[in-house]
């Protein structure tokens, strides 16, 4: 789910077409910055990369005329929405129906398209700004009217829309029905890992975690289920790098630590032999990794309690 950093940008991963009409989608970090009316993309989260490393693109939000659900352009694609600009139309795949909506609405916020349902119906494409700020526009009999214009400061720039009927907003209205209508994504590797050796995944997903000896940070795919916690190399890998077995877990939480490591939505597994820190993509994410695997302790002592109780009579 996108979220607010503490440097005040809306970020979080999506997956963006990079180039236009391929139909391929690479999972990339969004970072949208109010003092910027830019939306950029990374490889990773800025934080896990190397300093002075790069955007892999970017979207300039000021030529953005609207965001929508692109479920019935893209329909093979799901939680599929688009950027429309003047340079281009960008694709994404949110991760599910809520964070589609999320980011649509934050994405149209952010360049404060307004449309006026009372402008007239007929102006066409010919339209320029005078210096004075009103726009000239041709209409289909040929004549000039003069319009007024939006102006908005947009992350500290001042950006000037035009008040016209050419872009309705009935997808962005119909978001809501037509994403709550949409089936959840069930993960490729779900399907795979679903039995895996008797045991059925209670949440998994990316995040990023420290490692034990260089104390560097790694983005690895984690399987909660009722063994444990499993951690693997990538989303497909059958073998995981580690499992960390549940009954050697003690406690996850929050970490205090998210500070001192300059790491946001970071929590802690604390374990026999070890305190694993672990960096979620999102606030929700985070509350939700905790309140997985807190479950997760909580009924294997249930068990265990039950197992001995049933063993003494």
């Amino acid at each position: 789910m996108p979220y607010v950093d503490k440097h005040n940008r809306i970020c979080g991963f999506v997956d963006v077409e990079e180039l236009e009409n391929s139909g391929k989608f690479y999972r990339r970090y969004a970072v949208m910055d109010p003092k910027k009316p830019t939306l950029c993309y990374y490889m990773d989260n800025p934080l896990n990369l190397p300093d002075g490393t790069g955007p892999v693109g970017e979207i300039d939000l000021s030529f953005v005329s609207k965001v929508s659900d692109a479920s019935k352009l893209r329909p093979k694609t799901e939680f599929c929405f688009v950027i429309n600009s003047i340079e281009r139309k960008y694709y994404f795949q949110a991760n599910d129906k809520q964070d589609l909506v999320e980011w649509i609405e934050k994405l149209n916020n952010a360049s404060r398209i307004i449309v006026d349902p009372n402008s007239p119906h007929d102006l066409v494409v010919d339209s320029d700004f005078d210096m004075r700020g009103s726009v000239k526009s041709t209409t289909s009999m040929g004549k000039e009217k003069k319009i007024s214009y939006r102006t908005e400061v947009v992350g500290g720039v001042v950006v000037q829309t035009p008040i016209h009927m050419g872009d309705s907003d009935s997808d962005s209205s119909d978001v809501d029905t037509q994403c709550h209508s949409l089936p959840p994504r069930l993960s490729p590797t779900l399907s795979k890992r679903r039995h895996h050796k008797g045991f059925i995944p209670i949440k998994e997903g990316f995040c990023v975690k420290q490692g034990a000896v260089m104390k560097s940070w790694k983005r690895r795919y984690f399987v909660l289920d009722d063994n444990g916690l499993s951690y693997y190399k990538a989303e497909h890998d059958k073998d995981p790098i580690r499992t960390i077995h549940m009954r050697d877990i003690f406690d996850c939480r929050e970490s205090s630590q998210g500070t001192t490591l300059l790491r946001d939505n970071l929590f802690e597994l604390v374990t026999v032999n070890r305190t694993f820190y672990i960096q979620a993509d999102s606030p929700e994410e985070m509350q939700s990794w905790i309140s997985s695997i807190c479950g997760a302790i909580m009924a294997r002592r249930a068990s265990s309690a039950t197992n001995t109780r049933t063993s003494t009579l």
